[in-house]
């Protein structure tokens, strides 16, 4: 999710567990810890367009690093005048769950989420809501003012509000799974009824409210790859892309190995100007580009090039 939902998440989880202990310091405190996770893209600077691949979103968004993580700054906490008066088990409780819950919101977005690092690179990646959604947040904001402006920290219905602010979203998010299970069937149905074979598919949700979805369905040689609203109930128009699996045979296994991982299976593959394309369905889907003769089925792309020594170069790009 995006790095304020996260910060007022952290928010919300720290006045849940501490806020009458600490006041409006629980908060801060929390805000802060709930964006540990993403710090990763602060070293992305530091690696090569192969080992970004795999590094965000790794073991900064593991379980793994939620436990361990969580014993130092608790005992950090135990030593700072803002947070000593908390017991250890309290203080750890609280650094993990603001930790945790970053990393499993992330899940339910796209890309994938390596919670299993660093036992399993598998990532989890439920893809129900979009990167940035305020039917999640604006709950969690509204129920966190309100029981840190109205109610002093010794009052006893001092977290009613914040609480049933992270009830509101922890419901929203299941239904997000709900709908998405509905969407799936509507797809399948579609691609039924259109003729379309297909042995799998990925969908995701585009803006606000889980209302517009694209669909991936992998049939053996193409994607196809359509729309659907759930207010219009649309017929959905698929558009086929080649997944082109040919073109990759001369490049390093190892490389294609890692662009078929993060894809999750879903990419088609191009050549453009003597170059190569992936494009990555599981981490972008922004709607079909179209460029004279050539199409595009997102806006992101990997691109593989060779260097004069007959290396591979990876780059990435955008559509405009």
């Amino acid at each position: 999710m995006d790095s304020i939902t996260q910060a007022v998440l952290g928010a919300s989880i720290g006045e849940a567990v501490a806020g009458r202990k600490l006041g409006n310091k629980a908060a801060a405190v929390g805000a802060m810890i709930g964006t540990i996770p993403d710090l990763d893209v602060l070293l992305l600077l530091f690696f090569d367009e192969v080992s970004k691949i795999s590094f965000h979103r790794g073991i900064s968004h593991s379980i793994f690093f939620c436990v361990i993580v969580s014993i130092f700054l608790a005992y950090l906490m135990g030593k700072s005048k803002w947070t000593k008066e908390l017991s250890f088990s309290r203080s750890y409780f609280m650094t993990f769950f603001c930790l945790f819950t970053h990393v499993l919101l992330d899940s339910f977005t796209t890309y994938g989420t390596q919670l299993l690092l660093p036992f399993s690179d598998w990532r989890v990646s439920f893809d129900s809501i979009n990167i940035i959604d305020p039917f999640y947040t604006v709950p969690l904001i509204i129920g966190l003012l309100l029981s840190l402006l109205v109610y002093h920290e010794n009052h006893e219905r001092r977290s009613i509000p914040n609480n049933i602010g992270l009830i509101i979203g922890a419901i929203y998010l299941l239904f997000t799974l709900a709908n998405k299970q509905h969407v799936q069937r509507e797809f399948y149905k579609q691609l039924y009824d259109q003729n379309i074979p297909s042995y799998g598919i990925l969908t995701v949700p585009v803006k606000i409210g889980n209302v517009n979805w694209y669909g991936v369905a992998k049939g053996k040689e193409n994607l196809h790859i359509g729309h659907y609203s759930i207010t219009s109930q649309n017929k959905i128009q698929f558009e086929s892309f080649p997944i082109n699996d040919e073109l990759l045979e001369a490049i390093d296994p190892k490389l294609i190995s890692k662009l078929k991982w993060v894809s999750q299976g879903y990419y088609t593959v191009a050549q453009k100007d003597g170059n190569i394309r992936v494009y990555n369905m599981q981490c972008d889907i922004q709607g079909i580009r179209n460029y004279g003769d050539y199409k595009a089925p997102t806006a992101f792309y990997y691109e593989l090039s060779r260097n004069e020594d007959n290396t591979i170069k990876l780059t990435t790009g955008m559509h405009q």
